[in-house]
């Protein structure tokens, strides 16, 4: 059974930062893809960054740039987000998910993911 689970949510101020892990279970890092996304109260779900197993670089959203860092750790089947220079605007609940569909494009589109966490909540005040 595929299962995700998120870890690392909190309240910091800003500035600040945390780190989200997300432990799967059921597949291996080099069969899927693993994406982070993150929805705000009244906002859609949108897209933060990406992972592939292969040599690629990890994509990012814009307004994260330069502020948070995806990696992965094979051996603990765990991919990680590390977040840093936090602002209030980063508050929302933070979900990780796996992708069959092979890196691409799409990556972005939470439509291409196959496998959901439950979500983890990160508030960050100012």
């Amino acid at each position: 059974e595929v299962q995700l689970v998120e870890s690392g949510g909190g309240s910091v101020q800003a500035g600040g930062s945390l780190r989200l892990s997300c432990t799967f279970f059921g597949f291996t890092f080099d069969e899927y893809y693993i994406g982070w996304f993150r929805q705000a109260p009244g906002k859609e779900r949108e897209a933060v960054s990406s992972i592939s197993s292969r040599p690629t670089t990890p994509y990012y959203t814009r307004a994260v740039k330069g502020r948070f860092t995806t990696s992965s750790d094979n051996a603990k089947n765990t991919v990680y987000l590390q977040m840093n220079s936090l602002k209030p605007e980063d508050t929302a609940v933070y979900y990780c998910a796996a992708g069959t569909k092979g890196w691409g494009p799409w990556v972005s589109d939470p439509y291409s993911y196959d496998y959901w966490g439950q979500g983890t909540q990160v508030t960050v005040s100012s």
